[in-house]
């Protein structure tokens, strides 16, 4: 009688051949389903009018008005985001303190705050009759129904976003690169500057990339705490419901704007965080 062993570990190889391509298919497959689900709609936006027809929809005031508007409060609240939450994501993964992971939890809490409670909660502390609203009013700053209340409404809504991001980005730098620029004299500040945040860049990229594109889309608190005035708090997102009912056309070109302007944040934030990747290798 042979050997059948040989036989048998053929059978046992070809057996585990067929279980792995099995599984890589099931994976490509399960890929394939979660693509063409995300991004079918996102097509459907830029082939359901000719781009003339979506070209020629956005020579409208009021649309133009509306895209204008959320460029200068998208930035303006990001700008605000990042001088405050750097800081504020470096000392939440640098520091072990008493209370601090309550600390983070009301930091995140707006992360996953359905969009009409933040407005309500908007409303509730900075509104006309709110906690310190009359105090904010008396001091000559109106928010509620004005462009300063989308900036505050994009930024309480989209800020978790990046500081989340800043500190997963900090807490991965080395500590030993810390601690050596603290050895040679540098102060905690400078080795913030000079060592934290070029090391940390990727990471705060990547968060920024997230705000952003969370403050161009928001909708819900905005509305709420700001309403939807145009050429004063209607941003782009509220000029979409608005035309949805009465110019299609119009509401498919303004989502393609921000397809795009999404698209092309995400792309160059991927490309700046992969160079930056690439030359801390070198």
């Amino acid at each position: 009688m042979g050997d059948p062993r040989p036989e048998g570990g053929a059978g046992r190889t070809i057996t585990q051949l067929v279980r792995a391509k099995w599984f890589a298919g099931a994976l490509f497959g399960a890929l394939a389903l979660a693509l063409t689900f995300l991004t079918l709609p996102i097509v459907a936006i830029l082939v359901e009018e000719s781009p003339g027809e979506l070209v020629g929809s956005l020579d409208d005031s009021g649309v133009l008005d509306a895209l204008w508007l959320s460029l200068r409060t998208t930035l303006t609240a990001v700008v605000i985001i990042v001088i405050v939450g750097t800081p504020a994501a470096y000392l939440l993964a640098t520091r072990r303190f008493r209370g601090r992971e309550l600390v983070i939890t009301l930091v995140e809490l707006p992360l996953v705050m359905p969009p009409a409670v933040a407005g309500v909660a908007l409303l509730a502390a900075l509104g006309r009759e709110g906690l310190i609203g009359g105090a904010i009013e008396d001091a000559g700053l109106r928010l509620v129904f004005e462009t300063a209340g989308v900036v505050v409404a994009l930024t309480f809504v989209a800020a978790p976003f990046y500081v989340r991001g800043a500190q997963v980005a900090f807490g991965s730098v080395d500590r030993s690169w810390l601690e050596a620029s603290r050895t040679l004299g540098s102060s905690e500040a400078r080795t913030f500057v000079r060592i934290a945040i070029p090391t940390a860049a990727p990471g705060l990229l990547a968060g920024l990339a997230l705000a952003w594109g969370r403050a161009l889309g928001e909708f819900g608190a905005t509305l709420i705490f700001a309403g939807s005035f145009r050429g004063r708090t209607q941003t782009a997102p509220l000029a979409i419901y608005e035309r949805l009912g009465t110019d299609f056309t119009a509401a498919l070109a303004l989502s393609a704007v921000l397809v795009s302007v999404s698209a092309a944040l995400l792309l160059s934030i991927k490309l700046l965080s992969g160079r930056r990747a690439f030359d801390a290798v070198d």
